[in-house]
């Protein structure tokens, strides 16, 4: 039995039966990363002295029938903008090179009381600023898919691993679509919540606001629950966040059966590969098989001022940390170092207009969501690219810029929208697409529940057939 592919569910009952234990289940997992992180470059720092001490200390108590709590001997991977005391947590910048926390972020520290197991810190690109996965510090991160090729970003590192059998999930943050792009490159499925759903205490500075939440990527949306379920509590430091009770928390909210859903397959005139387009269709097809209605439409919003709002925000906040922390920019990614000087150089009227931007696209959305329950579009306009350059230049023979692969999620972050990232059929050439699934705010279990019926029709999650010393998915 391969252990390293076993979810949350199945891990733990194999411990409850005494079938294995948690150190047999770390030993599989040690010998995975081993075999192909060097392929990948998905995680960037090991934990394996810490999660072989947990792992014993977790199999005694799992001998004496007392397990720490409802993950206890569960191990997973933690994105490198997030803080894992004793890790040190770069940024994927030179300027946190050297920074050990001496503090979890709080959902770090609510899974370890579950008895979860860290078993290292994944690749970021610099800041977590951009839709690819490569620094200064590590190299770029390869999809588990084909390994020349970008899983995307900002969680590229976090994606690859779980894809490749790395962990069962990771953590991350989604600022603009870091969790459900990268899952859309992988075949994965990954939450981005509502702003306070898990709350955020003794992290990195926010450079994105609240337009950045704390979500879990995983292989099936029973093992994202899961993780949730232990990581979502409600942390009066953190005034954002909002409280769910143990019965909400566990609920599947029925069949999940006739909700209206807009399916927007395209924004305007951006383009969209033709194999995304007619993967999203499908998946519409398949929540429509359902028992859903869909229905088709245009963007319902101004996209023009969505990007107004986006080309801002980004810029002002790596201005203002440059300058808070006494940064050198000529130490930063080259690619970063205009987005300082544009944000150095904006006006505080316009950033006052951006907040009066983001007030009025959420009021915007909120009317909406009276319409619809769900909005459905691609997660991805174009499929991964080569890993080492930073977006497609082209899509579907159009002239792209270095967002126009990252045109579909911006949104939901603006609007303060939870957002799932559903697998949908593959590419012709076998790369995997994803379709998101966008609800109102505090929506994130419903989502979730959606996301479990979907799974019933689509199935369960197909490894890629990555081999240590290749870097060509086999067809």
């Amino acid at each position: 039995m391969e252990l390293w592919k076993l979810g949350v569910a199945e891990t733990l009952r194999g411990y409850r039966e005494a079938r294995f234990t948690p150190e047999d289940v770390l030993q599989g997992l040690l010998d995975r990363l081993a075999q192909v992180n060097p392929v990948l470059n998905a995680v960037v720092t090991y934990n394996e002295v810490e999660a072989r001490d947990l792992a014993r200390q977790s199999a005694l108590r799992w001998r004496a029938g007392a397990p720490a709590g409802a993950l206890d001997g569960i191990f997973m991977t933690v994105k490198d903008n997030i803080p894992v005391r004793g890790l040190r947590c770069t940024w994927g910048s030179r300027h946190y090179a050297d920074y050990v926390p001496a503090r979890d972020e709080s959902p770090i520290a609510h899974l370890r009381e579950a008895g979860v197991g860290i078993l290292g810190k994944t690749n970021v690109p610099e800041f977590t600023l951009q839709g690819y996965t490569d620094n200064l510090i590590f190299g770029p991160t390869g999809n588990p898919w084909n390994p020349d090729l970008t899983p995307g970003g900002s969680s590229g590192g976090a994606v690859a691993a779980v894809a490749s059998g790395i962990g069962v999930a990771a953590i991350a943050t989604d600022g603009g679509g870091s969790i459900r792009r990268p899952c859309a490159h992988t075949g994965l499925y990954g939450l981005k919540p509502s702003p306070g759903f898990v709350s955020r205490v003794d992290g990195l500075p926010q450079i994105l606001s609240d337009f950045e939440t704390l979500g879990v990527i995983a292989r099936s949306p029973a093992d994202l629950r899961a993780v949730l379920a232990a990581a979502a509590r409600r942390d009066p430091l953190d005034r954002l966040s909002f409280a769910f009770t143990d019965t909400q928390r566990g609920e599947t909210l029925g069949a999940e059966q006739g909700r209206r859903i807009l399916f927007v397959p395209a924004f305007g005139d951006f383009p969209v590969d033709p194999d995304i387009r007619r993967s999203a269709a499908g998946a519409a097809r398949l929540l429509e098989g359902l028992g859903h209605h869909v229905e088709l439409g245009a963007v319902p919003f101004d996209v023009e001022r969505l990007n107004a709002i986006w080309n801002l925000v980004g810029p002002v906040g790596l201005a203002w940390l440059a300058d808070s922390q006494g940064l050198d920019v000529q130490q930063m990614t080259p690619s970063l170092r205009p987005m300082v000087d544009a944000g150095r150089s904006a006006a505080a009227t316009a950033y006052v207009q951006l907040l009066t931007d983001v007030r009025e696209l959420r009021a915007e959305l909120a009317r909406i969501f009276e319409r619809y329950d769900f909005i459905l579009t691609p997660s991805i306009a174009a499929l991964s690219w080569p890993k080492a350059e930073s977006h497609p230049s082209v899509i579907d023979g159009v002239a792209a810029g270095p967002r126009g692969h990252a045109v579909f999620t911006p949104f939901a972050n603006a609007g303060g929208l939870p957002g799932i990232n559903l697998p949908a059929a593959p590419a012709a050439s076998g790369l995997p697409i994803g379709c998101q699934l966008v609800g109102p705010f505090g929506s994130d279990l419903r989502l979730l529940a959606m996301a479990e019926a979907y799974e019933e029709a689509f199935g369960p999650y197909v490894w890629p057939a990555l081999q240590a010393e290749g870097s060509r998915r086999e067809t």
